[in-house]
Protein backbone atom coordinates (compact mmCIF):
# COMPACT_ATOMS: atom_id res chain seq x y z
CA UNK A 1 0.00 0.00 0.00
CA UNK A 2 3.04 2.23 0.39
CA UNK A 3 3.13 2.81 -3.36
CA UNK A 4 -0.64 3.08 -3.80
CA UNK A 5 -2.60 6.25 -4.39
CA UNK A 6 -5.02 6.46 -1.46
CA UNK A 7 -8.19 8.34 -0.60
CA UNK A 8 -8.96 8.71 3.11
CA UNK A 9 -12.52 9.39 4.23
CA UNK A 10 -12.41 11.98 7.01
CA UNK A 11 -15.53 13.03 8.88
CA UNK A 12 -13.72 15.20 11.41
CA UNK A 13 -14.20 12.67 14.19
CA UNK A 14 -11.29 11.29 16.17
CA UNK A 15 -10.93 7.97 14.29
CA UNK A 16 -10.70 9.42 10.78
CA UNK A 17 -8.47 12.32 11.86
CA UNK A 18 -6.03 9.91 13.54
CA UNK A 19 -6.06 7.75 10.40
CA UNK A 20 -5.07 10.76 8.29
CA UNK A 21 -2.23 11.66 10.71
CA UNK A 22 -0.97 8.04 10.70
CA UNK A 23 -0.99 7.99 6.89
CA UNK A 24 1.04 11.21 6.88
CA UNK A 25 3.56 9.79 9.36
CA UNK A 26 3.88 6.62 7.25
CA UNK A 27 4.61 8.67 4.13
CA UNK A 28 1.60 7.43 2.18
CA UNK A 29 0.47 9.15 -1.02
CA UNK A 30 -3.07 10.16 -0.10
CA UNK A 31 -5.81 12.74 -0.36
CA UNK A 32 -8.76 13.42 1.93
CA UNK A 33 -12.45 13.27 1.08
CA UNK A 34 -15.33 14.56 3.21
CA UNK A 35 -19.13 14.26 2.96
CA UNK A 36 -21.43 16.93 4.37
CA UNK A 37 -24.75 15.17 4.93
CA UNK A 38 -26.47 18.40 5.99
CA UNK A 39 -28.01 16.68 9.01
CA UNK A 40 -26.70 18.93 11.79
CA UNK A 41 -27.09 22.38 10.26
CA UNK A 42 -24.18 24.69 11.05
CA UNK A 43 -22.31 21.96 12.93
CA UNK A 44 -22.02 19.96 9.68
CA UNK A 45 -20.62 23.02 7.92
CA UNK A 46 -18.03 23.53 10.68
CA UNK A 47 -16.97 19.88 10.28
CA UNK A 48 -16.33 20.56 6.59
CA UNK A 49 -14.24 23.65 7.40
CA UNK A 50 -12.24 21.63 9.96
CA UNK A 51 -11.47 18.90 7.40
CA UNK A 52 -10.33 21.46 4.84
CA UNK A 53 -8.01 23.01 7.43
CA UNK A 54 -6.69 19.54 8.31
CA UNK A 55 -5.90 18.86 4.65
CA UNK A 56 -4.03 22.16 4.46
CA UNK A 57 -2.09 21.32 7.64
CA UNK A 58 -1.14 17.89 6.28
CA UNK A 59 -0.37 19.40 2.86
CA UNK A 60 -2.70 17.06 0.97
CA UNK A 61 -5.55 17.71 -1.45
CA UNK A 62 -9.17 17.46 -0.29
CA UNK A 63 -12.46 16.61 -2.00
CA UNK A 64 -15.76 17.65 -0.45
CA UNK A 65 -19.37 17.14 -1.39
CA UNK A 66 -22.76 17.49 0.25
CA UNK A 67 -25.97 15.48 0.13
CA UNK A 68 -29.63 16.17 0.75
CA UNK A 69 -29.64 13.06 2.92
CA UNK A 70 -33.10 13.35 4.47
CA UNK A 71 -34.70 13.92 1.06
CA UNK A 72 -32.82 10.94 -0.43
CA UNK A 73 -33.82 8.72 2.50
CA UNK A 74 -37.48 9.67 2.14
CA UNK A 75 -37.56 9.15 -1.62
CA UNK A 76 -35.92 5.74 -1.32
CA UNK A 77 -37.63 4.62 1.91
CA UNK A 78 -34.36 4.23 3.78
CA UNK A 79 -33.24 5.06 7.28
CA UNK A 80 -31.02 8.12 7.57
CA UNK A 81 -27.99 6.00 8.43
CA UNK A 82 -28.47 3.59 5.51
CA UNK A 83 -29.09 6.52 3.14
CA UNK A 84 -25.90 8.26 4.30
CA UNK A 85 -23.91 5.06 3.89
CA UNK A 86 -25.19 4.44 0.37
CA UNK A 87 -24.52 8.03 -0.66
CA UNK A 88 -20.98 8.21 0.68
CA UNK A 89 -19.80 4.87 -0.72
CA UNK A 90 -21.23 5.65 -4.13
CA UNK A 91 -19.32 8.94 -4.08
CA UNK A 92 -16.13 7.29 -2.81
CA UNK A 93 -16.11 4.84 -5.72
CA UNK A 94 -16.88 7.56 -8.23
CA UNK A 95 -13.85 9.48 -6.92
CA UNK A 96 -11.67 6.37 -7.11
CA UNK A 97 -12.53 5.93 -10.76
CA UNK A 98 -12.49 9.57 -11.82
CA UNK A 99 -9.27 10.54 -10.01
CA UNK A 100 -7.47 7.20 -10.45
CA UNK A 101 -7.07 6.30 -6.76
CA UNK A 102 -6.29 2.71 -5.81
CA UNK A 103 -8.16 2.43 -2.49
CA UNK A 104 -10.40 4.35 -0.15
CA UNK A 105 -9.52 4.05 3.55
CA UNK A 106 -12.16 4.35 6.25
CA UNK A 107 -11.58 4.61 9.99
CA UNK A 108 -13.78 1.81 11.36
CA UNK A 109 -12.38 0.45 14.61
CA UNK A 110 -12.82 -2.57 16.89
CA UNK A 111 -15.74 -0.92 18.73
CA UNK A 112 -17.53 -0.32 15.42
CA UNK A 113 -17.03 -4.00 14.64
CA UNK A 114 -18.61 -5.12 17.90
CA UNK A 115 -21.52 -2.71 17.45
CA UNK A 116 -22.17 -4.02 13.94
CA UNK A 117 -22.06 -7.60 15.21
CA UNK A 118 -24.65 -6.83 17.90
CA UNK A 119 -26.88 -4.90 15.45
CA UNK A 120 -26.92 -7.86 13.06
CA UNK A 121 -27.53 -10.26 15.93
CA UNK A 122 -30.59 -8.34 17.12
CA UNK A 123 -32.04 -8.17 13.60
CA UNK A 124 -31.47 -11.84 12.85
CA UNK A 125 -28.74 -13.02 10.52
CA UNK A 126 -26.80 -16.00 9.28
CA UNK A 127 -23.14 -16.64 9.92
CA UNK A 128 -22.16 -14.10 7.25
CA UNK A 129 -23.70 -11.32 9.34
CA UNK A 130 -21.68 -12.35 12.39
CA UNK A 131 -18.21 -12.36 10.84
CA UNK A 132 -17.68 -8.64 11.34
CA UNK A 133 -16.74 -5.74 9.09
CA UNK A 134 -14.22 -6.94 6.48
CA UNK A 135 -10.82 -5.28 6.76
CA UNK A 136 -10.61 -5.25 2.95
CA UNK A 137 -13.71 -5.22 0.76
CA UNK A 138 -12.97 -4.69 -2.92
CA UNK A 139 -11.29 -1.26 -2.90
CA UNK A 140 -12.31 -0.27 0.63
CA UNK A 141 -9.62 -0.77 3.30
CA UNK A 142 -10.13 -0.38 7.06
CA UNK A 143 -6.69 -0.23 8.73
CA UNK A 144 -7.92 0.55 12.28
CA UNK A 145 -10.23 -2.45 12.78
CA UNK A 146 -7.84 -4.08 15.25
CA UNK A 147 -7.70 -0.99 17.49
CA UNK A 148 -10.22 0.06 20.12
CA UNK A 149 -11.71 3.53 20.35
CA UNK A 150 -9.80 3.98 23.61
CA UNK A 151 -6.46 3.15 21.98
CA UNK A 152 -7.17 5.62 19.17
CA UNK A 153 -8.05 8.32 21.69
CA UNK A 154 -4.85 7.65 23.65
CA UNK A 155 -2.84 8.16 20.44
CA UNK A 156 -4.67 11.40 19.70
CA UNK A 157 -4.06 12.81 23.19
CA UNK A 158 -0.42 11.72 23.26
CA UNK A 159 0.29 13.28 19.87
CA UNK A 160 -1.86 16.39 20.42
CA UNK A 161 -4.20 15.56 17.54
CA UNK A 162 -7.29 17.77 17.45
CA UNK A 163 -10.67 16.43 16.31
CA UNK A 164 -14.36 17.32 16.36
CA UNK A 165 -17.08 15.61 18.35
CA UNK A 166 -20.24 14.70 16.47
CA UNK A 167 -23.14 15.69 18.74
CA UNK A 168 -25.38 13.05 17.14
CA UNK A 169 -23.15 10.31 18.56
CA UNK A 170 -24.65 10.95 22.00
CA UNK A 171 -28.27 10.66 20.81
CA UNK A 172 -30.15 7.46 21.61
CA UNK A 173 -32.54 7.52 18.63
CA UNK A 174 -30.14 5.49 16.48
CA UNK A 175 -29.80 1.74 17.13
CA UNK A 176 -26.01 1.91 16.97
CA UNK A 177 -25.89 4.63 19.62
CA UNK A 178 -28.20 2.67 21.93
CA UNK A 179 -25.86 -0.32 21.67
CA UNK A 180 -22.79 1.90 22.08
CA UNK A 181 -24.00 3.75 25.18
CA UNK A 182 -26.32 1.24 26.85
CA UNK A 183 -25.44 -2.32 25.85
CA UNK A 184 -21.65 -2.39 25.50
CA UNK A 185 -21.01 -0.73 28.91
CA UNK A 186 -22.98 -3.58 30.51
CA UNK A 187 -20.95 -6.15 28.57
CA UNK A 188 -17.76 -4.48 29.79
CA UNK A 189 -19.00 -4.76 33.36
CA UNK A 190 -19.45 -8.49 32.82
CA UNK A 191 -16.09 -8.84 31.07
CA UNK A 192 -13.71 -5.84 30.93
CA UNK A 193 -11.83 -7.62 28.12
CA UNK A 194 -14.93 -7.94 25.92
CA UNK A 195 -13.21 -6.46 22.85
CA UNK A 196 -10.31 -8.93 23.03
CA UNK A 197 -12.73 -11.82 23.54
CA UNK A 198 -14.79 -10.57 20.63
CA UNK A 199 -11.74 -10.41 18.34
CA UNK A 200 -11.03 -14.08 19.14
CA UNK A 201 -14.67 -14.96 18.45
CA UNK A 202 -14.52 -13.19 15.09
CA UNK A 203 -11.44 -15.22 14.17
CA UNK A 204 -13.27 -18.49 14.94
CA UNK A 205 -16.40 -17.39 13.07
CA UNK A 206 -14.42 -16.35 10.00
CA UNK A 207 -12.58 -19.67 9.99
CA UNK A 208 -15.94 -21.47 10.19
CA UNK A 209 -17.29 -19.33 7.36
CA UNK A 210 -14.27 -20.25 5.24
CA UNK A 211 -15.01 -23.95 5.74
CA UNK A 212 -18.63 -23.34 4.73
CA UNK A 213 -17.56 -21.35 1.66
CA UNK A 214 -15.32 -24.20 0.52
CA UNK A 215 -18.18 -26.68 0.94
CA UNK A 216 -20.61 -24.42 -0.93
CA UNK A 217 -18.15 -24.14 -3.83
CA UNK A 218 -17.96 -27.92 -3.94
CA UNK A 219 -21.75 -28.36 -3.83
CA UNK A 220 -22.34 -25.57 -6.36
CA UNK A 221 -20.40 -27.44 -9.04
CA UNK A 222 -23.04 -30.15 -8.92
CA UNK A 223 -26.19 -28.16 -8.10
CA UNK A 224 -25.79 -24.93 -10.09
CA UNK A 225 -25.92 -24.39 -13.85
CA UNK A 226 -24.80 -21.00 -15.20
CA UNK A 227 -26.73 -20.13 -18.35
CA UNK A 228 -25.76 -16.63 -19.51
CA UNK A 229 -27.38 -14.28 -16.97
CA UNK A 230 -29.51 -17.03 -15.39
CA UNK A 231 -28.42 -19.29 -12.54
CA UNK A 232 -30.30 -22.60 -12.44
CA UNK A 233 -30.54 -24.51 -9.17
CA UNK A 234 -31.21 -28.22 -9.75
CA UNK A 235 -34.07 -29.03 -7.36
CA UNK A 236 -33.68 -32.82 -7.35
CA UNK A 237 -29.95 -32.65 -6.64
CA UNK A 238 -30.54 -30.10 -3.89
CA UNK A 239 -33.18 -32.34 -2.29
CA UNK A 240 -30.62 -35.14 -2.01
CA UNK A 241 -28.54 -33.03 0.38
CA UNK A 242 -29.01 -33.06 4.12
CA UNK A 243 -29.88 -29.60 5.45
CA UNK A 244 -30.94 -28.47 1.96
CA UNK A 245 -32.50 -25.33 3.46
CA UNK A 246 -29.11 -24.33 4.91
CA UNK A 247 -27.41 -24.89 1.55
CA UNK A 248 -30.09 -22.85 -0.19
CA UNK A 249 -29.50 -20.03 2.30
CA UNK A 250 -25.75 -20.06 1.71
CA UNK A 251 -26.16 -20.08 -2.07
CA UNK A 252 -28.72 -17.26 -2.16
CA UNK A 253 -27.88 -14.97 0.78
CA UNK A 254 -25.70 -12.66 -1.35
CA UNK A 255 -28.75 -11.92 -3.54
CA UNK A 256 -30.60 -10.08 -0.75
CA UNK A 257 -33.36 -12.62 -0.06
CA UNK A 258 -34.68 -12.49 3.51
CA UNK A 259 -37.82 -14.68 3.72
CA UNK A 260 -36.05 -18.02 3.93
CA UNK A 261 -39.12 -20.13 4.69
CA UNK A 262 -40.72 -18.82 1.49
CA UNK A 263 -37.52 -19.57 -0.44
CA UNK A 264 -37.48 -23.13 0.90
CA UNK A 265 -41.19 -23.62 0.11
CA UNK A 266 -40.44 -22.69 -3.50
CA UNK A 267 -38.83 -26.13 -3.92
CA UNK A 268 -42.27 -27.78 -3.79
CA UNK A 269 -44.35 -24.93 -5.25
CA UNK A 270 -46.10 -24.96 -8.62
CA UNK A 271 -44.13 -23.90 -11.68
CA UNK A 272 -44.30 -20.16 -12.24
CA UNK A 273 -44.29 -19.27 -8.54
CA UNK A 274 -41.72 -16.53 -7.89
CA UNK A 275 -40.14 -14.54 -5.07
CA UNK A 276 -38.41 -11.17 -5.20
CA UNK A 277 -35.58 -9.59 -3.27
CA UNK A 278 -34.56 -5.97 -3.72
CA UNK A 279 -32.22 -6.97 -6.53
CA UNK A 280 -33.14 -10.45 -7.75
CA UNK A 281 -35.98 -12.78 -8.66
CA UNK A 282 -36.26 -16.51 -7.93
CA UNK A 283 -38.66 -18.55 -10.08
CA UNK A 284 -39.85 -22.15 -9.71
CA UNK A 285 -39.67 -23.83 -13.14
CA UNK A 286 -40.35 -27.57 -13.04
CA UNK A 287 -36.89 -29.05 -12.34
CA UNK A 288 -35.08 -25.83 -11.45
CA UNK A 289 -35.15 -22.66 -9.42
CA UNK A 290 -34.17 -19.87 -11.78
CA UNK A 291 -32.27 -16.89 -10.37
CA UNK A 292 -32.09 -13.66 -12.35
CA UNK A 293 -31.67 -9.98 -11.71
CA UNK A 294 -34.95 -8.25 -10.96
CA UNK A 295 -35.60 -6.02 -13.97
CA UNK A 296 -38.61 -3.90 -14.69
CA UNK A 297 -41.02 -5.43 -17.16
CA UNK A 298 -40.13 -4.47 -20.72
CA UNK A 299 -43.25 -3.08 -22.40
CA UNK A 300 -41.31 -1.03 -24.94
CA UNK A 301 -42.10 -1.37 -28.65
CA UNK A 302 -39.36 -1.00 -31.27
CA UNK A 303 -40.29 0.14 -34.78
CA UNK A 304 -38.78 -0.99 -38.08
CA UNK A 305 -39.40 1.27 -41.05
CA UNK A 306 -39.47 0.26 -44.69
CA UNK A 307 -35.87 1.24 -45.40
CA UNK A 308 -34.32 -0.60 -42.44
CA UNK A 309 -31.81 -3.28 -43.44
CA UNK A 310 -30.36 -4.22 -40.05
CA UNK A 311 -31.63 -4.22 -36.48
CA UNK A 312 -29.16 -4.52 -33.59
CA UNK A 313 -31.45 -3.82 -30.63
CA UNK A 314 -33.26 -5.42 -28.87
CA UNK A 315 -32.47 -8.38 -31.13
CA UNK A 316 -30.18 -8.81 -34.15
CA UNK A 317 -32.10 -9.06 -37.44
CA UNK A 318 -31.27 -8.55 -41.10
CA UNK A 319 -33.94 -7.55 -43.61
CA UNK A 320 -33.54 -7.82 -47.38
CA UNK A 321 -35.63 -8.42 -50.48
CA UNK A 322 -34.90 -11.65 -52.32
CA UNK A 323 -35.97 -13.62 -55.38
CA UNK A 324 -35.34 -17.09 -53.94
CA UNK A 325 -36.80 -18.97 -50.98
CA UNK A 326 -34.58 -21.48 -49.19
CA UNK A 327 -36.87 -24.04 -47.57
CA UNK A 328 -33.96 -25.38 -45.46
CA UNK A 329 -33.86 -22.20 -43.40
CA UNK A 330 -36.66 -22.99 -41.02
CA UNK A 331 -36.57 -21.39 -37.56
CA UNK A 332 -34.06 -18.57 -38.07
CA UNK A 333 -35.57 -17.10 -41.26
CA UNK A 334 -38.96 -15.97 -42.46
CA UNK A 335 -40.06 -14.96 -45.98
CA UNK A 336 -42.80 -12.34 -45.82
CA UNK A 337 -45.15 -11.10 -48.52
CA UNK A 338 -44.63 -7.34 -48.40
CA UNK A 339 -48.17 -6.69 -49.70
CA UNK A 340 -49.61 -8.26 -46.53
CA UNK A 341 -47.81 -6.09 -43.97
CA UNK A 342 -48.10 -2.50 -42.79
CA UNK A 343 -45.05 -0.39 -41.95
CA UNK A 344 -43.56 0.34 -39.58
CA UNK A 345 -43.13 -3.25 -38.39
CA UNK A 346 -42.95 -3.68 -34.63
CA UNK A 347 -40.78 -5.66 -32.24
CA UNK A 348 -42.42 -6.29 -28.89
CA UNK A 349 -42.91 -8.80 -26.08
CA UNK A 350 -46.05 -10.90 -25.76
CA UNK A 351 -49.25 -9.52 -24.27
CA UNK A 352 -52.29 -11.12 -22.72
CA UNK A 353 -54.77 -12.10 -25.44
CA UNK A 354 -52.14 -12.45 -28.20
CA UNK A 355 -52.98 -15.06 -30.84
CA UNK A 356 -51.58 -16.13 -34.19
CA UNK A 357 -52.24 -18.51 -37.08
CA UNK A 358 -49.43 -21.10 -36.88
CA UNK A 359 -47.95 -22.65 -39.98
CA UNK A 360 -48.82 -26.32 -40.33
CA UNK A 361 -52.15 -25.88 -38.53
CA UNK A 362 -55.66 -24.81 -39.38
CA UNK A 363 -57.26 -22.07 -37.34
CA UNK A 364 -55.66 -19.85 -34.74
CA UNK A 365 -53.91 -20.38 -31.44
CA UNK A 366 -53.44 -18.29 -28.35
CA UNK A 367 -49.82 -17.45 -27.70
CA UNK A 368 -50.26 -18.48 -24.06
CA UNK A 369 -51.35 -21.97 -25.26
CA UNK A 370 -48.34 -22.13 -27.58
CA UNK A 371 -46.03 -21.33 -24.66
CA UNK A 372 -47.71 -24.00 -22.53
CA UNK A 373 -47.51 -26.67 -25.24
CA UNK A 374 -43.85 -25.87 -25.86
CA UNK A 375 -43.19 -25.98 -22.09
CA UNK A 376 -41.76 -22.47 -21.97
CA UNK A 377 -40.50 -21.29 -18.63
CA UNK A 378 -41.59 -17.88 -17.36
CA UNK A 379 -38.18 -16.48 -18.31
CA UNK A 380 -38.36 -17.97 -21.81
CA UNK A 381 -41.75 -16.30 -22.30
CA UNK A 382 -40.37 -12.98 -21.11
CA UNK A 383 -37.34 -13.23 -23.40
CA UNK A 384 -39.35 -14.05 -26.53
CA UNK A 385 -39.61 -11.29 -29.14
CA UNK A 386 -42.44 -10.93 -31.63
CA UNK A 387 -42.27 -9.37 -35.10
CA UNK A 388 -45.63 -7.73 -35.76
CA UNK A 389 -47.53 -5.86 -38.44
CA UNK A 390 -49.55 -3.32 -36.48
CA UNK A 391 -50.55 -5.59 -33.58
CA UNK A 392 -50.77 -8.86 -35.54
CA UNK A 393 -48.01 -11.40 -34.98
CA UNK A 394 -45.95 -12.20 -38.08
CA UNK A 395 -43.27 -14.27 -36.38
CA UNK A 396 -42.49 -15.61 -32.93
CA UNK A 397 -38.87 -14.86 -33.70
CA UNK A 398 -36.77 -17.98 -34.05
CA UNK A 399 -39.71 -20.23 -33.11
CA UNK A 400 -42.93 -20.18 -35.13
CA UNK A 401 -44.41 -18.25 -38.07
CA UNK A 402 -47.89 -16.94 -38.81
CA UNK A 403 -49.08 -18.39 -42.14
CA UNK A 404 -51.09 -15.27 -43.03
CA UNK A 405 -47.98 -13.25 -43.85
CA UNK A 406 -45.82 -15.83 -45.61
CA UNK A 407 -44.69 -15.39 -49.19
CA UNK A 408 -45.83 -18.45 -51.10
CA UNK A 409 -43.35 -17.95 -53.91
CA UNK A 410 -40.38 -15.70 -54.37
CA UNK A 411 -40.91 -12.35 -56.04
CA UNK A 412 -39.60 -8.82 -55.90
CA UNK A 413 -41.97 -8.20 -52.98
CA UNK A 414 -40.61 -11.07 -50.87
CA UNK A 415 -38.99 -9.72 -47.70
CA UNK A 416 -36.46 -12.04 -46.12
CA UNK A 417 -35.96 -11.47 -42.37
CA UNK A 418 -33.43 -13.57 -40.50
CA UNK A 419 -31.66 -13.74 -37.19
CA UNK A 420 -28.01 -12.74 -37.12
CA UNK A 421 -25.83 -13.91 -34.25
Amino acid sequence: MKNSKLLIAVSGGIDSVVLAHLAKQAGFNFSICHCNFKLRSEESNRDEVFVKELAEKLNVSVYTTYFETEKFAGENKLSIQVAARNLRYQWFYELLEEQKYDYVLTAHNANDNLETFLINLTRGTGLNGLTGIPSINKKTVRPLLQFSREEIQDFALTNEVNWREDSSNSERKYVRNKIRHEVIPVLKQINPNILDVFQNTLTYLNESQEIINNKIQEISKDVLIFDNDIIKIDIEKLKLLENKKAYLHQILNIYNFTEWNDVSNLLTAQSGKQLFSKTHRLIKDRKFLLLTEHKKENSQVYFIDENTKEVSHPINLTLEFCTEIDDNQQSSTIYIDKSKITYPLRLRKWQKGDLFYPTGMTGKKKLSKFFKDEKYSLLEKENTWLLCSENDIIWIIGKRKDRRFLSKKASLSTLKVYLTY
